[in-house]
């Protein structure tokens, strides 16, 4: 029986130790945005820390970019929680992200326009990545979209990139005051979005985004950020 316990003890010790070995990234944003980089259109947007949490007032755009470029198969985790207790901008919409982003015009530099786009939306048609805007257009849809970074036909056409799928139904849009669970794994030719366990959107892209930044977006809403990590798949 002891011998038993024993193998027993070093396997769950390996198991564990191998498993926090693919954790590449975590951030369980201790009152700072170091691993950041921030794109807000409005200057009064109030971001504070409490409890390893991030908690972000924005009346305008804001994206934060975490700032170490992602590539090869990986799995993004964090958990976000859309804020309803009447304060001035608790308004229940956009739990939206972006990831394997990368700008076509600096494909060397991500970050050189970082002041141009300045969180508005329009702007970040001129990136290539991928996109889930869940709950977004005040909590009416759920969608998923492909950029191209064809940010001329954006402008000259109006012209956005298809929706590849789209929720409408109650159970697919926002619950407020809930802590969601997102994972988004990137795999091979592979991407998928899963939100509390449960997959809503999966692409076998014939020309997949492989490497790029990931992007915690929204708009006009107060919302919580906490338990960010990045693991090797």
């Amino acid at each position: 029986m002891r011998y038993f316990l024993f193998i027993f003890s070093i396997t769950a010790l390996l198991f564990f130790s191998c498993s926090s070995e693919n954790v590449l990234y975590e951030d369980n944003f201790s009152n700072n945005l170091e691993n950041w980089v921030v794109e807000k259109s409005s200057d009064k947007t109030q971001i504070s820390y409490e409890d390893d949490v991030v908690d972000i007032v924005s009346p305008g755009g804001i994206t934060l970019w975490f700032n170490k470029k992602l590539e090869g198969n990986i799995k993004i985790e964090f958990e976000a929680l859309i804020v309803n207790q009447q304060g001035k901008y608790d308004r229940v919409s956009d739990l939206n992200c972006f990831w394997m982003s990368n700008d076509p015009q600096y494909p060397d530099d991500f970050f050189k326009r970082s002041q141009w786009r300045n969180g508005v939306f329009g702007k970040y048609y001129s990136l290539s990545m991928y996109y889930v805007g869940y709950g977004g257009n005040s909590n009416t849809t759920t969608r998923f979209r492909r950029y191209t970074g064809d940010y001329d036909s954006f402008l000259k056409e109006k012209q956005r990139p298809d929706i590849i799928k789209e929720y409408t139904d109650p159970q697919y849009l926002i619950l407020a005051n809930h802590w969601y669970h997102i994972e988004i794994i990137s795999e091979g030719n592979c991407t998928k979005y899963k939100i509390d366990n449960k997959v809503l959107f999966e692409l076998n892209d014939s020309i997949p985004y492989k490497s790029g930044y990931f992007g915690l977006r929204t708009v006009k809403n107060h919302i919580k950020y906490r338990n960010f990590r990045v693991k090797r798949m």
